[in-house]
């Protein structure tokens, strides 16, 4: 049983930065992949960045250069760092965890809440 929060969503101008945490519940941490999702209004869910236990990553193509995956095990945390921040980045952020690392939501065993984040001009 997993269990997944996250934090630090917000309302950010263009070109701002958020950092978003997601804390996972559990001792077997370590032994997933993690990832973040983020879902617009009347939008797929759209993989956004994923990293393995060992600490390997994937961006989308639409937030590299921009977001950074990392994850720190001995807090069971993973973080997404947000730069240069478009309206269009505009959407609900969703943690996942699972056992290896897909785009597709469906693969993903466990799932938070989502947290909000909206850039304004």
């Amino acid at each position: 049983q997993v269990q997944l929060v996250e934090s630090g969503g917000g309302l950010v101008q263009t070109g701002g930065s958020l950092r978003l945490s997601c804390a996972a519940s559990g001792r077997t941490f370590n032994s997933y992949a993690m990832g973040w999702f983020r879902q617009a209004p009347g939008k797929e869910r759209e993989f956004v960045a994923a990293i393995t236990s060992a600490s390997t990553t994937n961006h989308a193509d639409s937030v590299k250069g921009r977001f950074t995956i990392s994850r720190h095990n001995a807090e069971n945390t993973v973080y997404l760092q947000m730069n240069s921040l478009k309206p269009e980045d505009t959407a609900v952020y969703f943690c996942a965890a699972g056992i290896s690392i897909a785009t597709t939501p469906g693969w993903w065993d466990y799932w938070g809440q989502g947290t909000q984040v909206t850039v304004s001009s």
